[in-house]
């Protein structure tokens, strides 16, 4: 794997040379067939007088009393042929731009996190503005994570403003892209236009260059909110990629079987992605999904299990049979601590999700369900993406990688040590980051330090050192001025 020469320095993804398809040609074609079976006759709850206008108009039925559209087959197909199968999401450093071709997949954060396990005592809290911006300066330093979510949300900011502080918060402390996945209503869909754009310079230009992307999610089973449609479309509207997110349960908000959740999580996607299309055709899109199950002692959901990496391989796959980016929920374990079952957990589904040519990856650095932001977790997360990634990207096979010439040169019983050719090519060995590979006694004269301690380490590093000055002193003040008109009107 070489660096993602289209994000110039600072960026990695996972370079795909060939997917996993989890699913046989004919079973993602009956997983198809049986969502728009689903939107036809059972139907999915849109409540948006606009949107029900519209697909009335083009051959759906409508029943206003419950506000449930019921799709023909074919419109749903023909809305989707409209959505681009590639875009760029723009950063405001033009060289951390992300082209999603599905050539390459990018990592994220988790998002929206409401604890922090406090970095100074170690217990957990309440998460802050403050937190949100201390985790987004660690995660700008980090090559691995390519965009940025809000991984814990502002708690000392009221609800209906959070998603502005949140944006603010990012967009002070990073030049990567910003997912603004909190903005789910008309009100903070138009702030975080405004904030976004007074970062890039005008609402024109934060249409030619978009440096935040937004989605929305399903109420599973099958239900939109008004607001959420509203909000996706004022985004769609400005030029900001605008995806649709499922996050149902199986047993729970969705069938038991994989089959069913699959197949119902699929049909509130492509509804999301088709009405998008109705109001703003040609609009950049992308299917996200955050599946799981329900865990059965709690009532709760597992957030890891074979179940779990099944249904992120299959949504990466079930993306590139509409031809759209995806979207999937990767690591965000159940362990309540980085110990050794968040590893085989985010492991696993880290495998998952980049074996299967996931375009998008979101889940960096939460506990506890994608609860609680933990500052070495992201940095654990950040190396087992760094593995998984150059094992997916495979190797080249050429005269110089083949080194026939050094090989007859050293000849048996000798060593490649001192040979040019492995001081030309040692660097491309994968060296960690917080994994300790010392020697045993170095490793036990040093403290017996693990992975866990090292990563708190850098952690402390970044912190006190990675400081980037993003904003200057005008778009500062424009941005707090956005931020308190907001405020005003919300106060009336």
């Amino acid at each position: 794997m070489t660096e993602n020469k289209a994000t110039g320095g600072g960026i990695v993804s996972a370079h795909y040379c060939s997917r996993w398809n989890i699913l046989k040609r004919e079973q993602v074609e009956a997983i198809h067939q049986a969502s728009l079976q689903i939107l036809e006759q059972t139907g999915i709850r849109l409540p948006h007088e606009h949107l029900q206008n519209e697909l009335a108009a083009r051959g759906a039925r409508v029943d206003k009393s419950s506000n449930v559209v019921y799709w023909p087959p074919a419109l749903v197909e023909e809305c989707l042929a409209s959505a681009p199968s590639s875009f760029k999401l723009c950063a405001p450093d033009p060289a951390r731009d992300l082209f999603l071709n599905g050539e390459q997949g990018y990592l994220t954060l988790d998002g929206s996190g409401v604890q922090v396990l406090d970095f100074e005592s170690g217990l957990v809290r309440p998460s802050t503005k403050q937190d949100l911006e201390d985790a987004a300066r660690v995660a700008d330093s980090l090559e691995q994570v390519a965009f940025m979510w809000p991984p814990i949300s502002a708690q000392d900011y009221p609800r209906d403003l959070q998603p502005l502080h949140e944006l603010d918060a990012l967009i002070s402390n990073t030049t990567k892209h910003i997912q603004a996945m909190t903005a789910v209503s008309p009100h903070s869909a138009r702030g975080s236009l405004e904030i976004a754009a007074a970062v890039a310079g005008g609402m024109d230009v934060l249409k030619e260059r978009p440096i935040i992307s937004n989605f929305q999610c399903s109420i599973s089973p099958l239900c939109y909110d008004a607001e959420g449609l509203e909000a996706a479309f004022i985004f769609a509207r400005a030029g900001i990629p605008s995806g649709f997110m499922t996050m149902q349960v199986g047993s729970s908000t969705a069938p038991a079987t994989l089959a069913g959740n699959l197949a119902i999580g699929n049909a509130e996607i492509i509804a999301g992605m088709a009405a998008l299309q109705v109001i703003c055709p040609g609009a950049p899109t992308f299917y996200g999904s955050c599946a799981t199950v329900m865990e059965l002692k709690s009532g709760g959901v597992a957030c890891g299990g074979p179940e779990d990496f099944m249904l992120q391989a299959m949504s990466a796959q079930m993306a590139r049979r509409y031809k759209v980016p995806s979207n999937v929920g990767t690591f965000a374990t159940n362990a309540k601590a980085s110990n050794w079952h968040a590893g085989v957990e985010n492991a696993a589904s880290g495998a998952a999700s980049i074996f299967a040519g996931a375009d998008m990856m979101c889940g960096a650095g939460l506990l506890n369900g994608a609860r609680i932001f933990s500052y070495e977790q992201l940095l654990l997360d950040c190396e087992i993406f760094e593995i998984l990634r150059r094992t997916a990207a495979g190797f080249e096979v050429t005269a110089e990688t083949l080194a026939l010439e050094t090989i007859h040169r050293v000849g048996p019983g000798n060593h490649f040590m001192a040979e040019e050719h492995t001081f030309n090519h040692l660097r491309e060995i994968w060296q960690p980051s917080v994994i300790n590979r010392s020697a045993y006694d170095r490793w036990e004269a040093e403290g017996r330090r693990e992975a866990l301690q090292n990563a708190h380490d850098r952690a402390a590093e970044i912190l006190k050192n990675h400081r980037p000055e993003i904003l200057n002193n005008q778009t500062r003040k424009l941005i707090d001025a956005i931020i308190a008109r907001y405020q005003e009107a919300g106060a009336h």
